[in-house]
């Protein structure tokens, strides 16, 4: 059997738009995978978004190890993707992201619709894609990147 895995990012974006393409991708489990989960976007911070997405009859998990360390965000935020990788896959490779790593795949197998959340709109520069390609190696999946509306200015 292969599962499907949704990924999601929230950058530029409202919680409304969010929820909206969360429903619209029946997504029954949202996988929170940054290694911290605080955002200065409104409704993003981690006691918020899981009161959001707990309203919205969903389930939230934060699963920090799954995060990309310091120095591997800071590399993201400068443009410099293929260091982020590096790093993160360094990371990836620590017993802590393996023990969750397993879990995720725990979850899938349980047949709930997992969404794997972060922050960055592209999943093709987002740790979360590496994460999805990890956790194919365990349980078989298809990703569907899910796309928020962006919010115009």
């Amino acid at each position: 059997m292969t599962y499907t895995l949704a990924t999601i990012g929230y950058e530029g974006t409202t919680v409304p738009a969010f929820l909206d393409a969360l429903h619209a991708g029946k997504v029954e489990l949202v996988v929170d995978v940054r290694a911290v989960a605080s955002s200065r976007r409104p409704g993003f911070a981690k006691t918020r978004l899981s009161a959001n997405v707990e309203e919205a009859g969903m389930g939230y998990l934060h699963l920090r190890a799954l995060g990309t360390p310091s120095e591997g965000r800071a590399a993201a935020r400068s443009g410099r993707h293929d260091e982020m990788r590096r790093i993160f896959l360094a990371h990836l490779a620590t017993e802590a992201a393996q023990d969750q790593l397993a879990d995720l795949a725990d979850l899938v197998r349980g047949g709930r619709r997992v969404c794997l959340l972060c922050y960055e709109a592209d999943p093709a520069h987002c740790h979360r894609t590496l994460v999805a390609q990890a956790l194919g190696e365990l349980v078989p999946i298809t990703v569907d990147d899910l796309r928020p509306q962006v919010e115009v200015d």
